[in-house]
């Protein structure tokens, strides 16, 4: 049997949703999905030590500043390693969505 989750519904006045251990009760991933309102600013990206996440930039661009400065535009993504920390802002006058996919740091994995 296939598992849904609602995803969208559930963004709260945080601006993001993390699809993690509480839903699938795995410990391996996590997914979130995140919305800035125009004009927002100071979102902190910053997987936290012993994790790694991939942001990309669904809807809109995203302005960046930290370990990454620059706009990361609608369909790029950029790689984050534990307290690489960056802050993004919607320069935009729509609402920028973004996903970010993280898990734990590790070597010795044959994944691609």
């Amino acid at each position: 049997m296939i598992t849904y989750y609602d995803v969208f519904g559930k963004i709260g006045e945080s601006g993001e949703y993390i699809l993690g251990a509480n839903d699938t009760g795995s410990h391996g991933c996590y997914l979130i999905y995140g919305v800035l309102k125009p004009g927002e600013k100071g979102r902190e990206l910053n997987p936290g030590k012993g994790h790694e996440e991939i942001v990309l930039a669904i809807t809109g661009d995203l302005q960046l500043s930290g370990h990454y400065t620059g706009m990361l535009k609608k369909g790029q993504a950029i790689h984050l390693q534990g307290e690489q920390a960056c802050y993004a802002e919607n320069p935009g006058t729509a609402n920028a969505m973004y996903v970010i996919s993280g898990g734990h740091s590790g070597s010795g994995h044959g994944h691609h």
